[in-house]
């Protein structure tokens, strides 16, 4: 009978460990603003050039959610983002619509895209 009560909280206690799965969110038409900017940009994110995010592109990417929060990218969103920001002749207004995960503030990026 012990044994099956250590089984069972031993049990309990390496289900509790194990993190939970995160879900997957997608932000759809969000505003695409570097790290450096985006405090400048915060108002008028559509204003924020082409030029300018490849030239502070250093200091990575993120979106402003629709209430207009920011959430930075990981490695993989910088990545990314910076290409198809390279890809893309929007000279501003540049939006993605991007799917991953949400740890803490920033983005666990599987999927980015522009939109035109």
């Amino acid at each position: 009978m012990q044994r099956r009560t250590v089984l069972a909280a031993l049990t309990l206690l390496t289900l509790a460990a194990l993190p939970l799965a995160a879900a997957t969110e997608t932000w759809t038409n969000a505003a695409l603003v570097d790290g450096g900017c985006q405090k400048k940009v915060k108002d008028t994110p559509d204003s924020h050039t082409r030029d300018c995010a490849l030239k502070c592109a250093s200091a990575g990417f993120g979106v402003f959610t629709a209430d207009g929060h920011y959430l930075k990218f990981d490695d993989k969103g910088n990545e990314q983002a910076l290409a198809a920001v390279k890809a893309t002749d929007k000279k501003d207004h540049l939006r993605v619509d991007v799917k991953g995960t949400l740890d803490g503030e920033t983005i666990q990026v599987e999927t980015l895209a522009l939109v035109h």
